[in-house]
């Protein structure tokens, strides 16, 4: 019975051994363990809290710059931290980048496209909070952890919207370094375990997978989003027996039967433990310097007594003295009433779910001040299975103020977007508006024309524009001044509105131009009665300051075809239908047909053939001889301008010289004729031809150019041997001083001046006197009907004994038959012209004409 009793109590002593040695190494790696996961949990929300005040200056300035943000981003890397680099990604693409040296890899990384941070960075974005990855390999060499923090931003309409993400890349190898994971006497071997904060079900990326197949001690590393779990062993794994197993069975072996071997074996296990315990206090107390070290305390909470415990860090924090008892009531009392409901809720919700809590609040010390805790902790089960809380709290006083300093900051700056904001528009309503009508002007009409078409083409219909155009507008706004003028277009705004009545879009386009964009269906009609409507209301007398002043409209219509053309074309478009409505006699409206885009794109070609022309010299005189009505010698040739076509020959100027006029080129051709007319009247004369003088036309528009009298005087041009013929409707009776010094200086040249097409002007006695032309020539409308006519045989006698009277010379053109000759000879006209003599010809020819009828005349 006694060796019974001493092998069960040797065998209970070896069982008590090998549990008091396994606690003893397990207690051991705890400590180390929890050292290490404190360390790891402070650097890491050390770091990241830090980058949470730089996510707020984005909020308020999400259009920084790389200056700006390095600027920022600097002060954030101070001693000690374990921060890599600061990246900026708005819309997800990497562009600011802090430190930018070594990093310029990562610039243009686009986070959608890389798959190993893509899932991150996505989570990031739809879970709206930070979410820490990693280890991951970078883009730019190395491993760090990354922590993604999403920026959401307030954009027009008060609106959320994603700005993008900024993540703060912390250092693989310093992280594990500051966190002693590398320390080379740690004598344990750690996993990792939680890749991308996955908890315990996350991929293992630190230490020896064996580690957490050896029933390791395990604890959390609680991070911001999510946790990793440590899993740690002795560096030669778990003994499999106490180091004083042996021994003890020896000893019991061979004193089992003595007494007092067990009691010296009791002693020796005793001093054991009192070593071991005092290792753990070693261990116990290096923590509590780690945790001074990063100004976090610790507390702990007894769910089932609701007793709490506070480290000296926590009293400190919260004011208390040191080495007291603390109970539930200590920490509610000193949350700010006004935070304690939420407070509280944040505890109910931890204990309801089994945690973990996290939670901010307000606390008032002792001494009045108020400061601002952040409190965080885990729920686990302790010795006899009872629930408790562990957590830890730092004072975040100082990230509060200084994000109440960035709302602020974002609040002011939004105020001042706001009116920024609001003075855009109404800048932006003037740069769009005309200021006088109040109507949207060419810019705003650029802006919808496009879209006023598609939406018409959607809905099955079409986009018409009026192009409208005010006649007689010019003549109020040069005689009653503008302030009229600038009534008038007012008045004509008011009409265009009511007669579109808010169903098409109205528009002052510039000076007396206006835009009607409407809708129609296939029956364009409604078109042509809007504009008759329009026509007649601008018809009607306008009242201004005692005047009764009236004016037209011209309307050119465009309707939108449907064909895949841009919409601007219709402007286009009814700009030719409006120059055909004014070409017909103003005050009425063209629609745009075909016909005339192809009359547009003729006289394009024309056009540029013209200036071709002008360029090769291709704009020759032909010459019609001018008879004495009395002798029929020769007395002058009139330069009449043709144009020799490389393909289509001579051409009269009734194919050209409409266009020449729009061209702004008729003075050009002129000009041509003029020079070349003297070198062929130079060439007759040394040919022994006697060619007395050569009439040339000239334009209006050559009559007001300025260089006009120096361009003639560098000619040479020998006194009466050359004729400029003036078209009579184009300057008699106008008020030009301009043109009449010219046409004075003409006459101090030598040149004589003619009065062309007479007869079919509006030219009186007084502005003959005042000119005093050396000839008239009488208009061929009026002579051809002489022979058969007494009426107009009447009328050109009258203009012969005008002449005659004012001493000035007449010349009859369009003299086709003899007949006419002997009734022009007749009635005292002095010189004739005209098909009975001979026909307009070129240089060689006239010298061959001049040459036959002298070898006539001698013979």
């Amino acid at each position: 019975m006694a060796m019974i009793v001493i092998a069960v109590g040797a065998a209970f002593a070896d069982h008590q051994n090998k549990i008091v040695s396994d606690q003893a190494v397990r207690a051991d790696v705890l400590a180390k363990v929890n050292l290490i996961r404190a360390k790891l949990e402070g650097n890491i929300n050390g770091n990241l809290q830090l980058v949470q005040g730089l996510v707020a200056t984005v909020v308020t300035e999400p259009y920084m710059g790389q200056q700006r943000f390095a600027s920022l981003a600097s002060n954030l890397f101070g001693r000690g931290s374990q921060l890599k680099n600061i990246a900026g990604a708005p819309d997800l693409v990497i562009s600011l980048m802090y430190p930018m040296d070594g990093n310029e890899k990562a610039i243009g990384l686009d986070y959608r496209k890389d798959e190993r941070q893509r899932v991150a960075a996505l989570r990031a974005r739809d879970e709206r909070e930070l979410i820490l990855a990693g280890p991951v390999d970078l883009r730019q060499g190395g491993q760090g952890f990354v922590g993604r923090i999403p920026v959401f931003v307030r954009s027009a309409g008060n609106t959320e919207r994603f700005w993008g993400i900024i993540s703060a890349v912390v250092d693989v190898q310093r992280l594990y370094k500051a966190s002693g994971l590398l320390d080379a006497d740690l004598g344990i071997d750690i996993a990792l375990i939680g890749k991308d904060a996955l908890g315990p079900g996350g991929e293992q990326f630190f230490g020896n997978e064996r580690v957490a197949k050896s029933n390791p001690v395990t604890a959390d590393v609680l991070l911001p989003s999510g946790s990793w779990r440590i899993a740690a062993i002795p560096k030669n794994g778990w003994p499999s027996t106490p180091d004083n197993a042996w021994f003890l069975r020896a000893m019991m072996a061979v004193a089992g039967a003595l007494v007092v071997i067990p009691f010296l074996v009791t002693g020796r296990l005793i001093g054991e433990r009192q070593r071991n315990y005092a290792e753990l206090s070693r261990l116990s107390r290096r923590l509590e310097l780690a945790l001074e070290a990063s100004a976090i305390g610790v507390w702990e909470h007894d769910l089932a007594t609701n007793e709490l415990t506070w480290d000296d860090r926590v009293n400190e924090i919260y004011g208390k003295p040191t080495g007291e008892g603390r109970g539930y009531l200590d920490w509610a009392g000193a949350i700010h009433p006004d935070d304690l409901a939420a407070a509280h809720a944040d505890f109910d919700r931890a204990l309801a779910g089994g945690g973990p809590y996290l939670s901010e609040y307000r606390i008032i010390r002792p001494d009045g001040e108020i400061r601002h805790v952040r409190s965080k902790a885990i729920i686990y089960r302790g010795a006899n299975d009872t629930p408790k809380m562990i957590g830890a709290e730092w004072d975040v006083t100082a990230d509060v103020l200084l994000n109440k300093d960035l709302v602020r900051a974002k609040q002011l700056s939004e105020s001042k977007n706001a009116e920024l904001e609001s003075a855009r528009a109404r800048i932006e309503h003037i740069a769009l508006h005309d200021s006088l009508t109040g109507l949207p002007n060419r810019r705003y009409l650029d802006q919808v024309l496009e879209d006023y078409a598609a939406d018409a083409r959607r809905a099955g219909l079409y986009a018409a524009l009026l192009h409208i155009d005010l006649d007689r507008f010019k003549h109020i706004n040069d005689t009653l001044g503008h302030a009229a003028g600038d009534a008038m277009l007012v008045h004509a705004s008011t009409v265009l509105r009511s007669k579109v009545d808010g169903e098409g879009f109205v528009a002052r386009i510039g000076g007396d131009e206006f835009i009607v964009l409407c809708v129609v269906d296939d029956d364009i009609e409604q078109l042509a009665l809007l504009a008759d409507r329009v026509i007649s209301q601008m018809r009607e007398p306008v009242y201004y300051q005692g005047h009764r002043c009236r004016f037209g409209v011209s309307v050119g219509i465009a309707v939108d075809n449907g064909k895949d053309v841009e919409a601007k074309h219709l402007l286009v478009n009814a700009d030719i239908a409006l120059y055909r409505a004014k070409s017909r006699g103003r005050n009425r409206y063209e629609f745009f047909t075909e016909a005339m885009q192809s009359e547009i794109v003729d006289t394009k070609r024309i056009a540029d053939e013209i200036l071709g022309g002008l360029e090769r010299n291709e704009f020759i005189p032909f010459y019609q001889p001018q008879f004495d009505a009395k002798t029929l010698e020769i007395v002058g040739v009139e330069a009449l301008a043709r144009w020799r076509h490389p393909e289509k020959g001579i051409l009269a100027p009734d194919v050209f010289l409409r266009i020449a006029e729009e061209l702004n080129v008729v003075s050009i051709i002129d000009r041509n004729i003029l020079e070349q007319s003297l070198l062929d009247l130079e060439g007759w004369t040394a040919a022994n031809l006697h060619i007395p003088r050569v009439s040339v036309n000239v334009s209006a528009r050559r009559l007001q150019d300025e260089e006009l009298i120096k361009s003639l005087r560098e000619l040479n041009i020998k006194k009466g041997t050359v004729s400029f013929e003036l078209v009579e409707s184009i300057f008699l009776d106008e008020n030009d001083d301009f043109v009449t010094w010219n046409l004075e200086q003409i006459k101090e040249l030598g040149i004589d001046v003619e009065i062309d097409d007479f007869g079919t002007g509006y030219a009186s006695i007084v502005s003959l006197l005042k000119l005093q032309p050396r000839r008239l020539k009488i208009d061929r409308q009026l002579v051809i009907p002489i022979v058969k006519s007494p009426q107009r045989r009447q009328v050109v006698s009258s203009i012969i004994e005008i002449g005659k009277s004012l001493g000035i010379e007449v010349v009859a053109e369009g003299v086709e038959t003899m007949e006419h000759a002997q009734t022009l000879k007749t009635l005292g006209c002095d010189i004739l012209q005209g098909y009975a003599f001979g026909h307009a010809l070129d240089a060689d020819g006239l010298k061959a004409f001049v040459r036959s009828r002298r070898l006539r005349t001698a013979s």
